[in-house]
């Protein structure tokens, strides 16, 4: 046992407490890196467009993870709005007003979105309307992106953001410099304190997130079958 840990009998139990927080961020990324390539499947193979899929880096830090997923998720709002802009354009000001009243049918919005995309496209499914009309609508999705877009650079700005995503350990001992146990016992203190709070706002953000994405993807399903 070190030193630090006689002086500070606590500290064996924080370093396991931000051990287990360090694992439950992670995983909580992982589920983002899947719920974002599959939106991403859904963009590209019905819409048209050609975002690159995702993939942790598991010998990267969480900050340079954090800014893969950013940069993809700002892609697909630049997408959304693209959408939004080319429905403006080709669009008869009636009938753009109609994609975003809520008292109008689906079907007839998602009628006048996939007319649209056949212009774009050449050729475009009901299902390419019914995703178009989906994200445009979706205030949740573009609001939860935009929070989650804030968390992860909170996150990777953090003390959290220069750990290795798999080298727990010596990632730890990045921030716990065992000089003195109280200063460990601060740093330690910091670090837990840290991850909690990043990691309770994230994983509701990411909760909703993923529930957004998962409403566009059961449709896309339920539509090809």
């Amino acid at each position: 046992m070190a030193l630090s840990d006689l002086l500070y009998p606590d500290n064996p139990k924080r370093k396991q407490e931000l051990i287990h927080l360090h694992q439950e961020l992670l995983e909580c990324m992982s589920t983002n890196f899947c719920a974002t390539n599959e939106l991403v499947g859904v963009l590209n193979e019905h819409l048209g467009c050609t975002i690159s899929h995702i993939q942790m880096k598991e010998s990267s830090t969480v900050k340079e993870n954090c800014d893969i997923i950013i940069q993809v998720m700002s892609e697909i709002q630049h997408q959304v709005q693209k959408i939004d802009s080319d429905m403006k354009e080709k669009l008869e000001p009636v009938l753009y007003q109609k994609l975003y009243d809520i008292k109008e049918p689906e079907l007839e919005k998602i009628a006048i979105a996939q007319k649209v995309f056949s212009i774009i496209l050449g050729e475009a499914t009901s299902t390419a309307g019914m995703v178009a009309i989906k994200l445009l609508g979706s205030n949740l999705l573009t609001f939860t992106v935009s929070k989650l877009i804030g968390l992860l650079a909170q996150i990777g700005a953090s003390v959290l953001g220069g750990i290795s995503i798999t080298i727990i350990g010596l990632g730890i001992e990045m921030i716990l410099h065992a000089i003195l146990g109280a200063v460990e016992r601060n740093q330690l203190l910091t670090a837990v304190r840290s991850y909690e709070k990043h990691l309770t706002e994230f994983k509701a953000a990411s909760e909703k997130y993923q529930r957004a994405i998962r409403e566009v993807t059961s449709l896309v399903r339920q539509q090809v079958q």
